[in-house]
């Protein structure tokens, strides 16, 4: 968020003494005057919902500069708005998650940092696009929005020309010209004792190199199963086919905010209505009806979305304690190979 703002106010500071009012900006609607006003807008909205805690809608207040705000003023107000939601990040518990509509009506501060930082970025486009002036920041911030907002979308030769093409705002050869889109948070599923946390693909990078996801977890580590499910989630990421509520959710202990494991689906649903599901517990929270209780959760979300008849489970024969967890769940076996046992759980 800092070097975001720090990039916007150095960027439009080079413009100031431009006439922003009535000149459009980009292919907005807004002229560069009402963009930048958006762009402080939408900082300290995001700031008051963590701030807030707010669960069913935004917390109703306006920001609205003073009249004869020069545009220097509107950079200083940008500059304070920023500084208002980096607090509210960082004060924020990393569990708690606020209202904001797309897609999951919640998001947590990693999100609404990511949200944050593509306002920044995108406006400050549109304003300098409209002045006539090239714009282009930091590749990794760019890469920080993709990774934790635009999931479902493939990445590109570089971040901010996909972020670019992402929002209707430029062309990507080989890519179809975008007309409507919008970002995605993270989902979260709740059971008893659990949150299950969609993986974002920054998440899945970490995880899959040997890194914590974001999470403290049971043990200090996750199991390699998790680190081996989130480089599938990589994979997918890069070939375009990433799906965000068709992930790897990280198991995560209510009452600590500790991880004890990870479960998630291989793909999305095939045409046939299945998907199937696999999963892993660090081995400190074995024992302890958690993998049972997650699978019950995440099996009965994906029955009930459209088109989803059928959750499988491919299991070895050797391993009791997952053909456990799946009959305690619900599931049953329906084909007996070699090596492994196949459990299905249907509408």
């Amino acid at each position: 968020m800092e070097e975001a703002v720090a990039d916007c106010v150095a960027a439009l500071g080079a413009v100031r003494e431009r006439k922003w009012e009535g000149v459009r900006a980009g292919r907005l609607e807004w002229d560069c005057r009402a963009t930048a006003v958006h762009i402080a807008s939408d900082l300290i909205a995001y700031a008051g919902q963590l701030a807030g805690r707010a669960q069913d809608a935004y917390v109703p207040f306006e920001i609205t500069p003073d009249d004869g705000t020069d545009n220097a003023g509107l950079l200083t107000v940008i500059g304070t708005t920023g500084a208002l939601l980096t607090a509210a990040i960082r004060t924020t518990p990393r569990a708690v998650r606020a209202f904001h509509p797309y897609p999951f009506r919640h998001a947590n501060r990693e999100g609404f940092a990511a949200m944050g930082v593509a306002e920044i970025l995108l406006h400050t486009h549109d304003i300098t696009e409209g002045l006539g002036v090239r714009y282009e920041p930091p590749a990794g911030l760019a890469s920080f929005v993709l990774t934790r907002i635009f999931p479902h979308v493939r990445p590109g030769p570089t971040p901010w020309q996909t972020l670019l093409w992402a929002t209707g705002r430029s062309d990507l050869p080989g890519r179809e010209p975008v007309g409507q889109w919008r970002w995605s948070n993270n989902p979260v599923l709740r059971s008893e004792r659990l949150g299950l946390e969609g993986v974002t693909p920054a998440t899945a990078a970490d995880l899959s190199t040997g890194g914590d996801g974001g999470h403290r977890w049971v043990g200090s580590a996750p199991a390699d199963g998790t680190r081996v499910g989130a480089g599938l989630m990589v994979k997918q990421y890069e070939e375009g086919t990433f799906h965000p509520e068709w992930t790897m959710y990280v198991l995560v202990r209510r009452e600590d905010d500790l991880a004890v494991g990870a479960m998630g689906f291989h793909r999305a649903p095939d045409g046939d209505g299945r998907v199937e599901i696999g999963y892993d517990l660090v081995e400190g929270a074995r024992g302890h009806g958690y993998a049972t209780e997650a699978l019950c959760a995440l099996s009965t979300w994906a029955l009930a979305q459209d088109g989803v008849r059928t959750v499988t489970a491919v299991i070895d024969r050797a391993n009791v304690a997952s053909q456990n967890v799946v009959t305690r769940a619900g599931f049953t076996r329906v084909v007996e190979n070699a090596g492994e046992y196949v459990y299905e759980l249907r509408r």
